[in-house]
Parts: structure tokens; C-alpha cells; sequence
């Protein structure tokens, strides 16, 4: 029985992931911040009844955008995976709770960017990432080897 994948092939599917998960979240940071705009991102969220729509629309364009964009890099990939867990948890519990599993928007599409924020919260960003080389350059340092 196959426990884990072997070394290389974990390496390139935990980038694979992260890179498809971070054009994903980039994607809906762009939308918020320059397709639909903040103001009308803020409009809908309020229309919905969520809190303090502006606020709620900065928080989540940023973290989609920025949190997008350095997950693409593998970038303080373990803080950016909680900030998406928060904003995924925050768009079920305010916009996507009364919608079906199925149902459009739904809590498919959350549920499944919530998943993989959380695992890459837990498992970092793996051996292909900015993380990964500032990590091995602290190490060298620490241990004397220049």
C-alpha cells in the first residue's frame, strides 16, 4: 500500500496545487479590486446583509489578491493559508450558507478553496517555493556555512 507519494512526485503535486490554488484565489482578488471594483464588490456584500461591506471587501480582494499572488510564489505560505481559511469561512458563513452543496454560488467552490488553504497552512509551501530557498539560506547561515 502506497502511504505517501515518493519525494519528487510529492514535490511537484504540492506546487502544482499551490500554483493552481493561488491563480484561483488571484483571480477572484482581481475580479474584486479591478473587474467589478471594490465600491460595487462592497455594494453586493451589503445588499447581502454582511457586515461592514467595505471593510469585508478589502479584506477579502486583498487576501484573494496578495494571498493569491504569493501563493503563486510560495511565499509565507503558512500565514496566507490561514488568512484564506478566515476569508473562505467568512464568505460561507455571510454569502454561501443558504445555498445547496451544488447550488450556484454555493459552498462547493468555498469549501474546496478553504481545504486547500488549510492544508497548505499545515504543510507550507514544499520544495519549489521562495519559502523553501529563505528557509535553506537561514539553515546555511545557522550552521556557519557560507
Amino acid at each position: 500500500m502506497l502511504a505517501q507519494l515518493p519525494k519528487r512526485a510529492h514535490d511537484i503535486a504540492v506546487l502544482v496545487g499551490r500554483l493552481l490554488l493561488g491563480v484561483v484565489m488571484f483571480a477572484f482578488g482581481w475580479d474584486k479590486w479591478v473587474t467589478k471594483g471594490l465600491s460595487a464588490t462592497a455594494a453586493g456584500l451589503g445588499h447581502g446583509g454582511v457586515p461592514f461591506p467595505f471593510l469585508s471587501a478589502a479584506y477579502a480582494g486583498t487576501v484573494e489578491l496578495l494571498g493569491g499572488a504569493l501563493l503563486i510564489l510560495g511565499a509565507l505560505t503558512a500565514l496566507v493559508g490561514v488568512l484564506m481559511v478566515l476569508d473562505m469561512a467568512g464568505a460561507i458563513v455571510t454569502t454561501h450558507q443558504y445555498v445547496s452543496i451544488i447550488g450556484r454560488p454555493g459552498i462547493a467552490l468555498t469549501g474546496a478553496v478553504l481545504a486547500g488553504a488549510l492544508v497548505f497552512a499545515a504543510i507550507g509551501a514544499g520544495r519549489y517555493s521562495v519559502d523553501h530557498l529563505l528557509g535553506a539560506r537561514r539553515r546555511t547561515k545557522q550552521s556557519g556555512i557560507v
